[in-house]
This record gives structure tokens, sequence and C-alpha cells, in this order.
């Protein structure tokens, strides 16, 4: 159960990257009032929950209905997840963790960014989604295990909250340096997460005759 909840609670912070999402927050958010800020920080926290959740829990179902294997979400899940941590340990902008330019652009255009790009893409993004369904599916029916995953979704999802509410704070002390170092450790680390995904899912499938 402990081996679970650390993997859930390590692939879920590495894809949902709660500092990264906080200081893209207070750079779009630096002419708001303190109030408005708070509000859209809960108001993209909660939306971003109630998306990861659901994917969480019909999400194996929903890919079963059109013939999608356990298998083959392990390896495509893992291929995602790979793509996703190469990135983050070469401190790299993708569209699996963080806005394009042109979703950059569109925000700042905007006076609520809660819905757009905060909760998403940025907080229940493609990485994100295809953890919790993942992460789900490894469970392989165990209601304890599947609690453990949704509670350490939620876990981080909490962190993310608080991220956001102190998010001028935090990018204050890290600075670019120090997202940058953190954001490499948990890049090394979900790569190694993603390649055992995409061993299972190969193994599981006997492609190779394993």
């Amino acid at each position: 159960m402990i081996e679970t909840a650390t993997l859930a609670l390590a692939t879920f912070f590495a894809t949902i990257a709660p500092i990264d999402v906080a200081t893209v927050f207070a750079a779009l958010t630096a002419t708001a009032t303190p109030g408005h800020r708070q509000s859209m920080a809960i108001r993209a926290t909660l939306i971003a929950s109630v998306i990861l959740v659901t994917f969480a829990l019909i999400g194996e179902l929903l890919l079963a209905s059109i013939g999608i294997s356990l298998a083959a979400l392990r390896t495509a899940g893992g291929i995602l997840l790979l793509l996703m941590g190469i990135d983050m340990v070469f401190a790299r902008s993708s569209g699996g963790t963080s806005t394009t330019v042109e979703e950059e652009r569109e925000a700042i255009s905007k006076d609520d960014i809660s819905i757009f790009p905060i909760a998403t893409p940025l907080i229940a993004g493609p990485g994100a989604m295809g953890a919790a369904i993942l992460l789900m599916a490894n469970a392989e029916g165990d209601l304890t295990r599947q609690i453990i995953v949704i509670a350490s979704l939620l876990a981080i999802l909490l962190l993310t909250g608080i991220a956001l509410l102190l998010a001028g704070k935090i990018h204050q002390i890290l600075g670019v340096t120090g997202m940058h170092v953190i954001s490499r450790i948990m890049g090394v680390l979900l790569s190694a997460l993603a390649v055992q995904f995409i061993f299972d899912g190969i193994k599981q499938s006997s492609v190779f005759g394993l």
C-alpha cells in the first residue's frame, strides 16, 4: 500500500507540477486584486479536481468501451509520461504540463483564467488525465489501492490549491533556477516510472512472447 501511495504521489506531483502551475498563475495574475486572485485559485483547483477525479473513475471504462486494452493503455500512457519527463529534465515547455505560446496569449487577454488555462490544461492536462487513468487501471480492481490513488490525487490537488494561493511568494523564494531544479528532479523520477509502465504494458500484451 505504501508503494502504491508513493507511486501515485510522485506521478501526480510530476504531471500536475504544482510549483510550475503556481509560477504561471503568478505571472498571469500580476495585475489582479488579491480577492480576485484568490477566487480564481480556488475555482481552478475545484474544477480541475472534478475533471481529474472523473477521468480516474470512468476513464478505464471509457477506453475499454472503444476497445483499448489495459496493456495498450499502460504502454501509451508510459510513452506520454516519458515524453513529459524528458521535457522536464531539459526544462522545456510542452503541451503536456504547460500552456503553449498561443494559449498564453489568449489567457493574457482574459479577466478570469480559472477555467482556462489554469484548471485545464495546466492542472488537469493530458499528462495528469493519462496518469489518473493509468494508475487506477494499475490498481487492477483492488478497492483499497484505488482509494489510495484517489486520495493521493486529492492530496496533490490540495497542494496545488495552496501553491496557487501562495503563488507570488513561491515565485519570489524559488526563482527560475529553483523551479528548474525541482522540475528536473521530478522529470528523472517520472521518466523512470514511465519506462516501467511501458515495460509492464509490453509484457502484458505478449507481443514479443514475454
